[in-house]
This record gives structure tokens, C-alpha cells and sequence, in this order.
């Protein structure tokens, strides 16, 4: 079985640093791909703008609500726009507890919302958790 990639969507460096030491200390290996805005992760996506015929394709998104240039739902309405990533898998992974957040990502095809926890050892558990589920007991369609 391949490694899966994982795209981390996150414009906060203290919340990049933490998600990956989480992954670090659950031994979760995969290779993560960070874009720090929303225009950057449609990129890395579609293979356009700096990442046009890079060859990376993730199988699991993290994605936050609140980024630059182009907010998580507006993301998450592209992708499961492109017939290319529409089913790749879409945590929206963000520090909102907003009832409408919550809504407007499940009815813009969230497959998943997870409010990031506070304390460094419950977001360690969350980030077993995803790790676990989305990564091995998740299966997606072949491409």
C-alpha cells in the first residue's frame, strides 16, 4: 500500500506546528503538504498556478475555515466542483464552533468537521483519531 499525502490547509504557523508534531508523536508517517492559503491549495489540487505538472494528488484534506485569499468553504466548494478531487476526503479542521460553519460545511460537502482542541494532549488524541480512521480504515474509490 502506498503512503497516502496529506494536505494540511492552514495559514496559522502555531496550528502547521502543531498538527505535525501530533502526526510526529502518533507516528503518523505520511507525508504532509502545507498550503498556508486557499488559492495555494486549489494548486496544489489541480496542479495549476506555482504547482502546474507536480505530480502530488492527497488523499485526505485537512482544511480550515478561516484563510487568506480564499476561505476554506470557498475551497471546499471548488473541490467537490473538479471532477478530479471531488471525492478526495475533507476534514474541515478548524478552531470555529459556529452552528453555521458547521451547516455550510456539511452542505458544501464536508466529509468531516473537527474543532481543533486547545490542550496539546486532546489534540494529540484528535490527531490519532484522523489518522486513524481517515488514513487506514477509510476506503476512497480508485481515481
Amino acid at each position: 500500500m502506498r503512503n497516502k499525502v496529506i494536505l494540511l490547509v492552514e495559514d496559522n504557523p502555531d496550528d502547521i506546528e502543531l498538527t505535525l508534531r501530533a502526526f510526529q508523536k502518533n507516528r503518523i508517517a505520511n507525508e504532509v503538504i502545507v498550503a498556508r492559503d486557499g488559492v495555494e491549495a486549489l494548486d496544489i489540487l489541480l496542479g495549476t498556478g506555482a504547482h502546474a505538472g507536480k505530480t502530488a494528488q492527497p488523499e485526505l484534506v485537512l482544511l480550515d475555515l478561516n484563510l487568506p485569499k480564499l476561505s476554506g468553504l470557498e475551497v471546499l466548494r471548488r473541490i467537490r466542483a473538479d471532477e478530479r478531487v471531488r471525492r478526495t476526503p475533507v476534514v474541515m479542521l478548524t478552531s470555529s464552533i459556529e452552528e453555521e460553519d458547521v451547516i455550510r460545511s456539511y452542505d458544501l460537502g464536508a466529509n468531516s468537521f473537527v474543532q481543533k482542541p486547545v490542550d496539546f494532549l486532546q489534540f494529540l488524541d484528535a490527531a490519532r483519531q484522523l489518522g486513524l480512521y481517515w488514513l487506514v480504515l477509510n476506503e476512497v474509490p480508485q481515481r
